[in-house]
């Protein structure tokens, strides 16, 4: 995964007018653009798409400062087919318009080319089970909320304060299948969604694919599949935090899986408030 992400990156380099077919380049490497963008995301900080604009704009503010006379040319070069698409993303980046860097030189926030390489970590063993589970329905109280990547999500605090206490009794006695218990679960985000990105986040419960759902309640269905179940104990959130990333930097790069299309689910067997007992369940496939 290593070799292929800086692969994915010389790729980059070398289109900086159009768009890297990713799905074509995952394929050729033996992966999926779901898996391939996620370990990106992951290990970069970033969005691939994000990093590759970046790349763009740092290359086209170089060309600026060196007195390039013409701003649709630059533009074109860069994959924009207009001169306000391009000023448009170029302020972004770099907080000033291109006009202003070729006359003043700047100041230009530049991304530096990434380079990934392989360090050794894994001195604290990581506690996975590979399960398989059948076809199951995810039924609960779903909301809109933003992604948000460190500490406590005020979004989600503040829907799952809504629910009244009786519910989650309620919610309680529907589970029928594993994972078992109340469940916290995070759908539908892109596979390199940036912070602030709307996803899907479900409080409720497993039930087999045969259970009826009440009618008051939002239902995710889960196709049959392996899931990696990772243990984790500790400060809440940091820990369950930490051992994402871990999964990216460490599990994943070193075992046969690869992440699929699917929502990752929690499930709390101790929660305090501070402290957390808990599993992440995440949807894998042979890699």
């Amino acid at each position: 995964m290593i070799g292929t992400l800086n692969a994915l990156v010389d790729l980059a380099e070398q289109h900086t007018d159009d768009e890297i077919d990713v799905a074509v380049f995952a394929r050729e490497h033996g992966t999926t653009e779901y898996h391939l963008r996620r370990m990106f995301s992951a290990l970069a900080g970033m969005p691939l798409s994000e990093y590759v604009r970046r790349r763009r704009m740092t290359r086209a503010g170089a060309e600026l400062v060196a007195g390039a006379p013409s701003l649709l040319d630059v533009a074109v070069r860069h994959g924009y087919g207009s001169v306000e698409a391009f000023g448009r993303a170029f302020r972004a980046v770099h907080g000033i318009g291109p006009a202003d860097v070729r006359r003043d030189g700047g100041p230009l926030r530049t991304q530096p080319t990434l380079r990934f390489r392989l360090s050794v970590e894994g001195s604290t063993p990581m506690h996975v089970t590979i399960t398989t589970r059948p076809e199951l329905v995810l039924a609960g109280h779903a909301a809109t909320v933003p992604l948000i990547h460190e500490g406590v999500n005020p979004h989600i605090q503040q829907h799952i304060a809504g629910i009244p206490a009786e519910e989650h009794v309620r919610l309680k006695s529907l589970s029928d299948a594993e994972p078992g218990g109340i469940l916290a679960v995070t759908a539908d985000v892109e596979p390199d969604a940036p912070e602030g990105s709307p996803l899907t986040y479900l409080h409720g419960v497993a039930l087999q694919a045969s259970t009826s759902v009440p009618d008051d309640l939002d239902r995710m269905p889960l196709e049959a599949g392996a899931w990696a179940v990772f243990a984790s104990e500790g400060p809440f959130p940091e820990t369950l935090q930490n051992l994402w990333a871990a999964t990216a930097t460490e599990w994943f790069p070193s075992n046969p899986w690869r992440l699929r299309p699917g929502p990752s689910i929690v499930r709390y067997l101790e929660f305090t408030g501070t402290h957390a007992s808990c599993e992440l369940w995440l949807p894998v496939e042979p890699a």
